[in-house]
């Protein structure tokens, strides 16, 4: 943790709010509404807000802990330093398996979205976004914190254009009718389906000793984040039924665009196709950003091998985990392209990694006293510890969730872990 002074504070408050809401804001909007309302039916905002409160519950003990210990690779350094730091190997060590399986996804749909427009070679492009965001991250985290806030607000005015272009002009509110088609059974069954949209609210965490006033911007920048994106979706959603009602809109395979097409017209496609470029790609961006940085943490922390915890002279950043997210990147170009099996392998790690975080807030509440005192954001201790509990309970439920769809992401993570625990005791050794 002592390297952590050689990487720079670029990320100010609303670098923390776009690298949150930029990356929880990516693939699942354009995506997961339509089978969500397959199920709910116009119910489905009511499973939004149902999704959400896992994330609000996790979210408190991010806000917590980064209010309270700022570090680069957070996921990685709080279980290591408040568990055991097995636990924040291996947690750590499963992510990468997560974000290979991240970039993969995101710029598999970027390209099929980018295809809409221009046909595009699918290997090849995903491979040049991947260049694009190393890129990015390359030359000081003041500019990957500046590209991921411009990419934030074109899509955030491209969004605005959608919701009042449609709100104004083609919602209906009589195709919300029957609000609950399926009873109260479907709207909690959609609610699995719709836990990805807030996953990444806590990005800015994993480079908190890069952030400005962390202490303040850290808890302040996710409550914004979250809060947003719970507005946009909901707001979005809204617009999508009342133009298209749920029967289409729970069988279209692009659901944003085919609302926007009955009021937009020929714009449509352009405009709904740059703001899932435009949300995808930034969602990209802070992937490298927080994948290198727990990289990173675990190279100073002899973890991995210690050049990971190289930071560049001039423009401080850790250049050598940020190639090896690259690395990492191509090499998932060689996985599945099945979309079931590729959110799987890395919704699992992710609802592990929250479980981990919530335990660590739960033991600084019990047992380091200094910690809890010198957080800028908390509760009382039993109001924390029960929000740090519950939120770690959510996230193993969930992480079990999956088990019916696909067993093989299971497998590999087992296998992946196995891979792990052979790793560490032969690098033990090496560096006894």
């Amino acid at each position: 943790m002592s390297e952590d002074i050689k990487l720079a504070k670029g990320i100010d408050l609303w670098g923390v709010v776009a690298l949150g809401l930029g990356t929880a804001v990516g693939v699942s909007i354009f995506s997961a509404i339509a089978p969500a309302t397959a199920i709910a039916g116009p119910a489905m905002l009511f499973s939004v807000l149902i999704a959400a409160l896992p994330m609000y519950l996790i979210a408190v003990s991010y806000a917590f802990l980064g209010s309270a210990l700022p570090v680069s690779g957070a996921s990685f350094a709080w279980p290591a330093r408040f568990l055991h730091p097995s636990l924040g190997f291996f947690i750590a060590w499963a992510r990468i398996i997560a974000n290979m399986g991240a970039m993969v996804v995101l710029a598999l749909v970027l390209v099929r979205y980018g295809s809409m427009i221009l046909p595009l070679p699918v290997k090849p492009t995903m491979f040049a976004v991947l260049v694009l965001a190393l890129l990015a991250n390359m030359f000081g985290v003041h500019i990957a914190a500046t590209v991921q806030k411009w990419l934030l607000g074109a899509m955030l005015i491209l969004f605005a254009v959608f919701i009042a272009w449609g709100g104004a002009t083609a919602v209906d509110l009589s195709r919300l009718q029957p609000l609950f088609p399926n009873g109260m059974h479907g709207m909690v069954a959609a609610m699995p389906l719709l836990m990805g949209l807030f996953f990444g609210i806590e990005a800015a965490t994993e480079a908190g000793a890069e952030v400005a006033d962390s202490r303040r911007a850290i808890p302040l920048g996710i409550a914004l984040s979250i809060g947003s994106a719970t507005l946009l979706y909901l707001a979005v959603g809204f617009v999508a039924l009342g133009v298209l009602g749920a029967p289409a809109l729970g069988s279209s395979e692009a659901p944003i665009l085919d609302a926007a097409k009955t009021f937009m017209g020929p714009v449509a496609t352009p405009v709904i196709v740059l703001a899932a470029v435009l949300s995808i790609g930034k969602s990209l961006n802070a992937m490298f950003a927080m994948f290198s940085r727990s990289l990173y943490a675990m190279g100073t922390a002899g973890m991995l091998p210690a050049a990971l915890g190289r930071v560049h002279p001039r423009w401080q950043t850790p250049y050598v985990a940020l190639l090896a997210v690259f690395a990492i990147g191509c090499a998932g170009l060689l996985l599945p392209m099945e979309l079931t099996f590729l959110f799987l392998a890395v919704n699992i790690p992710n609802l592990l990694k929250y479980a981990s975080i919530c335990l660590s807030a739960a033991r600084v509440v019990e047992r380091h006293d200094e910690l809890y005192e010198a957080a800028a954001f908390k509760f009382s201790r039993p109001r924390m510890r029960a929000f740090a509990y519950a939120g770690a309970a959510c996230a193993l439920a969930l992480a079990l969730v999956g088990l019916e769809a696909d067993w093989r992401p299971y497998a590999l993570l087992a296998g992946w872990v196995l891979a792990g625990a052979v790793f560490r005791w032969l690098h033990t050794r090496a560096r006894r």
